[in-house]
């Protein structure tokens, strides 16, 4: 861990894909489709994704992230030689649907729970996906709200879309942490005001930027120790 608070949050919010959810664990789908090449799919896949929310959100030209997702998917395909199907990519973008939760994420939410402390998303997803997402982990009753871009039409790291958060929760966006375990998307919500908690689960290196989150994790575990149990 890195840092110490400098103010005690009051809720947190989650971004939702790659922090709740393992945007990488459609590679086993890839891999049973695409012999050798499914963890390359899903990496690239994952890039151009977030290639297009950049490029779409900062043209002024925006496009729901379902959409975004499944332009990454057909873009990853091409650039890898690999023959995508209508049937290969309807599996694959159900998948994406359904995305495995982290093992630890039940256990935090519950935690956060019995504390007391909101805990919502903050996230890219359209409403849709991020409703059957949130169902198909069984976390419908541990977040609340559930905050999508898709209501301000800009991605992060727009301040549009940080600012979701203290709107909705009626709080200083100081008093709310912000956790994701993309680098990026941890320095936007600093930059913006965000309490912020980076989840690096890769031990990656931290964005070159002059600019550090509140504190670095390498679990969603690392959530509770801004919010002592009593």
């Amino acid at each position: 861990m890195s840092k110490a608070t400098p103010v005690q949050p009051e809720a947190v919010l989650f971004d939702a894909y790659g922090t709740l959810f393992d945007v990488y664990s459609v590679g086993l789908a890839a891999e049973q489709l695409f012999a050798g090449q499914g963890q390359a799919l899903a990496s690239l896949w994952r890039d151009k994704q977030i290639d297009y929310t950049r490029l779409c959100s900062m043209s002024g030209r925006y496009r729901p992230f379902w959409e975004l997702t499944l332009a990454g998917l057909r873009f990853a395909a091409q650039q890898l030689k690999l023959p995508l199907n209508r049937e290969s990519e309807d599996r694959l973008m159900n998948q994406y649907r359904h995305l495995s939760a982290f093992p630890e994420n039940r256990e935090v939410l519950q935690a956060l729970q019995a504390r007391g402390i909101r805990a919502g998303i903050l996230s890219n997803g359209d409403p849709d996906m991020l409703a059957v997402a949130i169902k198909s982990a069984g976390f419908a009753d541990l977040i609340d709200p559930v905050l999508s871009a898709h209501s301000v039409r800009r991605f992060k790291t727009d301040p549009a879309v940080y600012a979701l958060g203290p709107d909705a929760l009626g709080l200083p966006a100081r008093k709310i942490l912000f956790v994701s375990s993309n680098g990026w998307d941890a320095i936007g919500a600093t930059w913006f005001g965000h309490t912020t908690l980076w989840v690096n689960r890769t031990g990656g290196p931290l964005e070159q930027l002059d600019t550090g989150p509140t504190r670095i994790g390498s679990s969603l575990r690392d959530v509770l120790s801004f919010f002592p149990s009593h």
